[in-house]
């Protein structure tokens, strides 16, 4: 009878092993499975994350926090390159604060009776911006240089202008 009961615990204890072993084996590639997952969609995330960074710097690249030259240029007359980029796209915005028709420096008409509004500024380089501007319903982009006087007054001037036709679908 004792040698039975050894001879059953035996079983059970191999069987218990042999269940242990394939449980712990089948936990062990599941997670090299999980782990070579993880490891390609990070691969594919850094070359997508290079990509994105490649395309970020081409669309940068007239900008002039890019431009070397340009705040070199700005430097070297003794300005203090954030403040003036601030000052010179705030006064492209304040020029949204006008009263009548005719915005200051957009040479249409709004079309729809609300105000023709400024609504983005790219500051190229030391003398180049553009800009786009709309009523709402009519949008439009203008190429505008400036320059700063000997009063350190900004002083901005239309070069060329168009304004989008309406495509009704």
């Amino acid at each position: 009878m004792k040698s039975r009961i050894f001879m059953y615990l035996f079983i059970f204890s191999v069987l218990l092993i042999i269940f242990q072993y394939v449980n712990s084996k089948n936990i062990i590639d599941k997670y090299e499975e999980d782990i070579t997952k993880f490891k390609s969609k990070l691969i594919e995330s850094d070359s997508a994350i290079a990509i994105l960074e490649e395309q970020n710097f081409d669309l940068n690249y007239f900008n002039i926090d890019r431009n070397d030259n340009a705040l070199d240029y700005f430097v070297a007359q003794g300005y203090d390159t954030d403040e003036l980029i601030t000052a010179i796209t705030e006064g492209l915005y304040n020029m949204n604060n006008y009263e009548g028709d005719d915005h200051p420096i957009v040479p249409f008409v709004s079309m729809t009776g609300s105000k023709l509004l400024i609504n983005k500024i790219r500051i190229m380089n030391h003398k180049w911006i553009a800009a786009n501007f709309t009523d709402g319903e009519y949008w439009g982009e203008i190429f505008v240089t400036y320059s700063i006087d000997e009063n350190n007054d900004l002083k901005y001037k239309l070069v060329e202008y168009f304004m989008y036709p309406k495509i009704t679908i």
